[in-house]
């Protein structure tokens, strides 16, 4: 099987933002005909209106939260121009300098911990914008094949089809890999050397590391980092593709079969020895690089024996995958919370609620094992059993003579998504 490291999809570049990158800039890039291989003359590019512009309609598409400035999408869009034409001039004249981040605490599956997210204001979100449309062919040209995460074109579905293929072709022993605080951690240092490698343009180095060294704003006080990019800058995901890049070309140097989704990877191998191999040799790397896998969650596996491994919420395990653990508890969790007994709204208003969380779980895991599915219908529908239970003045879940006065097809009456029903439709019989 060959392993390139060569971007082969990009081209004919139908993603790049226009009115950056012309079809010369872009012949240039395919065949790194500039000067000594670096970019040079790029900030004029960043502040550019029309740039500006289409960093906007992302973040506007994008939608979020307020950042430290309490400023809406809302209230940034009602002076739009005035808006963007300042920060085109604070741009040009090197008088910009990012906000603080506003920090917040979502909850982890399965974990008592928290889960980092860092929130930019709007202006600063379009700023990273229009920094990211200029740089990011640059960088995403020589990205490896093997990875997916955060880049046009690619998503979680073609990184899941190629762990499936590799299995299938015998790659069963598995460098199941976990990067501790990932996001948190990368080296300031050694980011900006990756910049250089291939940008120039002192302006914009200058102001990839303002965005670097953005404080932190948190309920514990403010804070200057001195490692990471926030999870939730518009910029984070490009800078943490980049930073692992050299990882990818190792990996491709070295002939192993990779899978990787931002900080999430997996390195698929033919013999256990050969993946003890490929452990150490990322092992040796991260050190290098300033960061740590996870002592207790790095390990190797045999994907046929019974234990599997864990990737982008699915599990894997003897010919066969399904969602995880965590995954399905996710699921369960987000119905519980419209589902409690003491749930005043109508029972259509309640299905109405559920219906896109069922429909989109349903979208991605759709190719579990058939198995998966009777359980979780059957969860959801003694969830309303247990509020229409309660509504006749009887305690406890639904049971025994409700499966009689409620029968699965009252629900389906009422627009219940069914996870079985789907499947069937989908070409796919149920087992139980």
């Amino acid at each position: 099987m060959t392993n390139t490291s060569r971007n082969t999809y990009a081209p004919p570049w139908e993603w790049v933002e226009a009115s950056v990158w012309t079809p010369r800039m872009l012949a240039a890039l395919e065949t790194n005909g500039v000067r000594g291989g670096k970019w040079h003359s790029l900030i004029d590019k960043v502040y550019a209106l029309p740039n500006l512009r289409s960093a906007w309609t992302e973040v506007r598409a994008n939608k979020g939260a307020a950042g430290v400035d309490h400023q809406t999408i809302e209230h940034y869009e009602g002076d739009l121009e005035a808006n963007l034409a300042r920060l085109a001039e604070q741009l040009r004249d090197g008088r910009y300098v990012p906000q603080a981040v506003r920090r917040v605490w979502i909850p982890k599956p399965g974990s008592r911990e928290g889960r980092p997210l860092g929130i930019p204001t709007v202006r600063d979100r379009v700023a990273q914008a229009a920094l990211r449309n200029v740089i990011e062919p640059i960088f995403e040209v020589g990205f490896a094949a093997h990875s997916y995460g955060f880049r046009p074109g690619r998503g979680c579905q073609d990184a899941l089809r190629r762990v499936e293929q590799l299995l299938d072709e015998g790659y069963t022993f598995v460098v199941d890999a976990d990067l501790k605080s990932y996001f948190d951690t990368i080296p300031h240092a050694e980011m900006r050397e990756r910049m250089a490698t291939k940008i120039a343009d002192g302006r914009v180095l200058e102001l990839l590391d303002a965005f670097l060294q953005q404080e932190v704003m948190s309920t514990l006080g403010t804070t200057t980092p001195e490692a990471g990019t926030p999870q939730g800058a518009v910029i984070s995901p490009l800078l943490s593709n980049i930073y692992l890049d050299p990882l990818d070309q190792l990996m491709v140097a070295r002939g192993r079969e990779m899978v990787r989704y931002a900080d999430d990877f997996v390195i698929l191998c033919r013999s256990q020895a050969e993946a003890e191999q490929a452990l150490r040799e990322t092992q040796d790397w991260t050190a290098k690089a300033g960061l740590k896998l996870h002592p207790e969650k790095t390990r190797v596996v045999d994907a046929t024996q019974k234990g599997g491994f864990d990737f982008l919420g699915y599990h894997f395990e003897r010919g066969n995958k399904w969602p995880r653990k965590k995954s399905e508890q996710k699921l369960k969790d987000r119905v519980r919370a419209i589902t409690k007994r003491t749930n005043g709204q109508s029972l259509r208003e309640i299905i109405t609620q559920l219906k896109p969380i069922l429909e989109g779980w349903y979208e991605y895991f759709k190719h579990s094992h058939p198995a998966t599915f009777r359980p979780l219908d059957q969860f959801v529908r003694q969830r309303l059993r247990s509020i229409l239970r309660k509504r006749c003045h009887r305690k406890g879940r639904g049971r025994g003579a409700d499966y009689q006065r409620w029968p699965n097809a009252y629900f389906e009456a009422q627009g219940l998504f069914s996870f079985v029903t789907a499947a069937a439709a989908n070409g796919q019989p149920s087992k139980r």
